[in-house]
């Protein structure tokens, strides 16, 4: 069975410590924006990284309000102007959500403020330079009958954010794409263990109703659980949901008990062989795709994936940006 990974602390090598004092030498220095790319963006939150283990090494347990802003003045020392989108509470860290120069991310920092590290890569193929996140061209091999995988944490609200507009897709393009859950981590918990375990199960036992499920879980479940945050909440409203849809829930949850952790352990795999590193993450016929979460976007991106574009295609679906359900605080 795969290990779940674990936040370690790390000692620092000479050369380590050399690029955080070159870091810091210049961490007054504005960067001219219209020049910025991903890797500098990318280079910045590394410098970011070092300069947090080596200056706080002494606070105690700080607020997850205290974390927001210290991304903020962090990055600002290396002249980037974050704006902190909300802060999640994962039990031994906070995520910090923020957006810089339009393009989101997650930083990861333990509860003492000593420890910073970037759960999510910045897209590597687009401007930064925009108001708004962009799509990301899609450069992936195209097929008769593209696979599509979403990625995610069962309880992440951004997880949960691409998971209604995935399931509308589905729903559209289901008799010409093959389409999947991947639930691969469980940050908050073992309820949140527990889902990522259902989804699998369902999948395997009644794949063509999943999709169903999926937006029921996201209208219906998550909102009651997320903060709730027991199995005993999850498996009620999961089981009320499965039942109403005309799943097997006694058979999904034998499912859950005898093969979860075997199906989880594969998932697991799964998303850490393709460098799957946040939630969500989509991959078009295995590579991974920047795409906006809303239902329109998403056919978008899987249409550009065809041999031969099926007529269904042409249907318009919901442009707007789902909005993250609930929270994990």
């Amino acid at each position: 069975m795969v290990k779940k990974k674990v936040a370690e602390k790390k000692e620092f090598s000479e050369e380590a410590k050399d690029s955080t004092q070159r870091a810091s030498a210049s961490q007054k220095k504005k960067f001219d924006f219209s020049k910025l790319n991903y890797w500098m963006v990318a280079s910045v939150v590394l410098a970011i990284v070092l300069l947090v283990m080596v200056s706080f090494n002494s606070l105690s347990t700080i607020s997850a309000k205290s974390a927001g802003n210290k991304a903020i003045e962090l990055a600002e020392m290396s002249g980037l102007d974050l704006v902190v989108d909300g802060v999640d509470d994962f039990g031994n860290f906070y995520g910090v959500n923020y957006t810089i120069q339009g393009q989101s991310g997650v930083l990861h920092m333990t509860k003492d403020g000593k420890y910073i590290g970037q759960m999510t890569e910045f897209p590597k193929k687009s401007s930064v330079t925009g108001s708004a996140v962009q799509d990301v061209p899609i450069d992936v091999p195209k097929s008769d009958k593209p696979k599509v995988e979403l990625y995610v944490w069962g309880y992440c609200p951004y997880g949960v954010q691409m998971q209604g507009p995935m399931a509308q897709v589905a729903q559209l393009l289901k008799a010409n794409a093959d389409f999947e859950i991947v639930p691969y981590y469980d940050g908050h918990g073992p309820f949140e263990t527990q889902q990522n375990k259902i989804q699998l199960c369902i999948q395997k036992l009644a794949k063509d109703k999943y999709w169903s499920y999926a937006a029921k879980f996201v209208s219906d479940v998550y909102p009651k659980c997320a903060s709730n945050k027991t199995e005993l909440c999850d498996k009620i409203e999961s089981t009320k949901v499965m039942k109403a849809l005309g799943i097997d829930s006694t058979a999904v949850m034998s499912c859950v008990v005898k093969d979860g952790d075997s199906l989880y352990s594969a998932a697991q795999a799964k998303a850490s062989a393709i460098g799957v590193q946040g939630s969500p993450t989509v991959t078009i016929n295995g590579v991974i795709a920047q795409v906006s979460r809303s239902a329109e976007a998403v056919k978008t991106a899987i249409c550009s994936a065809f041999n031969n574009v099926p007529s269904t295609c042409s249907s318009k679906l919901d442009s707007s940006s789902a909005a993250a359900a609930g929270n994990c605080n």
